[in-house]
């Protein structure tokens, strides 16, 4: 019967879609009352153009209620929806790299004089330096390539995590890395267990400074029971859902055996790797609303959860071919600039770094370089961590 309709539940507002003051931003709420019958937005009257209604609001705090109601002969009906004030946005972007664990045995069997000459981490560094790049690495407990435990990497260069964890940070990310979807049925009881053998040992030969909490998941398809224990730990933002959902990129079976990534790269960026084949089951298995919406506004605020979703980045650097990642950034700016957004991502595997990995892309850091290069230098975001304040921005926290 009334629906609003230019605003999500849960849109993350900014500067660029209202007015913004020190104390407010005021914002237009447009809608549709079927019956035509007047409507008010939190009490106050809105301007009526037949069935349509619209009313500026004014957003004062971080999260705020905005309520609709019309009464008609068969009674009041009303809608309410959560808006988040974006207060003193500015242009941002967070990375993270996934699936970290061969660079931590290769320092416990190298024991280089200092971290940072280890060529990954070297890499890393050289990025951050030229760019002011902000990374997580996202970290396993067990190699399974190779025989080695996070408990057995030495806490020799604590100092220097500790001494750059302005930009570089460490966070929980699964026990290993197979099998694939690992936390889609386990209880929280045994995801915690896991989550507190990474922490710990993180914590341990890094120190609490250089730890952070996670923004996503080995495959990001997590049990209800699992996604609770997550938010009750600490993590105020999630990679576009916690639900299990169909993901693209190399399959088991060309991970473990070494597969053609060109081929790989192609299925990716095709989508074919993740297709359904047929309408009904890209309606069955896909939510369009949700997935259309993050790819515009990148991010959200789920209320009922306290939970901020943000869009995968749009550019997995290894699943993107070198000469691709600048375009694929221009199309996500492009977007940008119709819709507000200033929230972009970037992200990638470790594993690809590593001659010794079956399916190695020796330009692999020149394609996080290259992310780096466009975030920053062409789309002129500033780095950050997406889990301190407000996806990055500590205004409402200053």
């Amino acid at each position: 019967m009334i629906e609003i309709t230019n605003l999500r539940q849960g849109a993350v507002l900014n500067h660029n879609h209202g007015v913004e003051t020190e104390k407010c931003l005021r914002v237009l709420i447009e809608g549709l009352a079927t019956t035509g019958h007047p409507v008010k937005i939190n009490g106050q009257p809105a301007a009526m153009d037949g069935r349509k209604f619209s009313a500026l609001v004014e957003l004062d705090r971080k999260i705020n209620t905005i309520i609709a109601t019309t009464l008609t002969p068969y009674g009041t009906f009303s809608q309410e929806i959560i808006l988040v004030w974006d207060k003193k946005s500015f242009r941002r972007c967070n990375f993270y790299i996934d699936d970290n664990i061969f660079v931590f045995t290769d320092l416990a069997k190298q024991r280089p004089v200092h971290a940072f000459d280890h060529f990954y981490l070297a890499g890393l560094k050289k990025i951050h330096d030229e760019y002011g790049l902000k990374l997580t690495l996202n970290c396993f407990y067990h190699n399974d390539h190779h025989d080695f435990d996070l408990k057995d990497m030495p806490d020799t260069w604590k100092s220097e995590f500790m001494d750059n964890s302005d930009w570089l940070r460490f966070s929980f990310h699964s026990y290993g890395e197979f099998p694939d979807r690992p936390y889609i049925e386990l209880t929280a009881e045994e995801f915690g267990k896991d989550y507190d053998l990474v922490k710990n040992e993180i914590i341990r030969f890094a120190g609490e400074p250089a730890w952070i909490p996670p923004a996503v998941i080995h495959w990001a398809n997590i049990h209800p029971a699992v996604a609770r224990e997550l938010v009750a730990r600490g993590t105020r933002c999630y990679s576009t859902a916690f639900r299990p959902r169909i993901m693209g990129g190399p399959s088991l079976t060309e991970r473990q055996s070494g597969g053609d990534m060109g081929r790989v790269e192609q299925r990716s960026a095709s989508g074919t790797d993740k297709n359904a084949g047929a309408e009904g089951f890209r309606m069955h298995y896909d939510r369009h609303e949700e997935t259309s919406y993050l790819d515009h506004h990148r991010a959200y605020f789920d209320p009922a959860i306290g939970v901020f979703f943000f869009s995968s980045s749009g550019c997995c650097c290894n699943l993107v071919p070198l000469k691709d990642i600048s375009k694929r950034y221009a199309e996500i700016f492009e977007t940008s600039k119709h819709y507000g957004n200033e929230i972009f991502a970037g992200a990638s595997h470790e594993q690809y770094s590593f001659p010794y990995y079956s399916n190695y892309l020796p330009d692999h850091l020149e394609r996080i370089e290259e992310a780096a290069r466009c975030l920053i230098e062409i789309g002129e975001c500033e780095p950050v961590f997406f889990n301190d304040g407000l996806l990055g921005n500590p205004a409402w926290e200053n």
